[in-house]
């Protein structure tokens, strides 16, 4: 399954406006990149990940829809799944959008 280019769309639209985003493909999806540190994918799995403070991905996992990112069979914090019904509207969305381009501008450029 190839990623959703609609959602892609979305998500670009969003962060239209940001310094230093890029686009690559990555896992199967379009990952956005805010400089150089990976913010977001368009899934090839269907929906999105986001990237999160580690902190905080217990307390965002009560979001309807997302879950444990999970890579090699382990659980990777500061990473979640968002399923596609939980990024239908775009107030939806920008959530996590937010959520993942703020943490990524935090991070050291790359």
């Amino acid at each position: 399954m190839t990623y959703d280019l609609d959602l892609a769309y979305r998500i670009r639209g969003m962060l239209a406006t940001e310094c230093g985003v890029d686009e690559r493909s990555m896992f199967g999806g379009l990952a956005f990149l805010i400089n150089g540190n990976m913010a977001l994918a368009a899934s090839g799995q269907g929906g999105i990940m986001v990237r999160v403070a580690p902190e905080e991905t217990e307390s965002l996992l009560e979001f309807d829809h997302t879950e444990p990112m999970i890579m090699s069979g382990r659980e990777a914090r500061g990473w979640l799944r968002v399923s596609d019904d939980g990024i239908r509207t775009e107030r939806q969305l920008q959530r996590w959008v937010t959520l993942g381009s703020d943490y990524a501008r935090k991070l050291p450029p790359k």
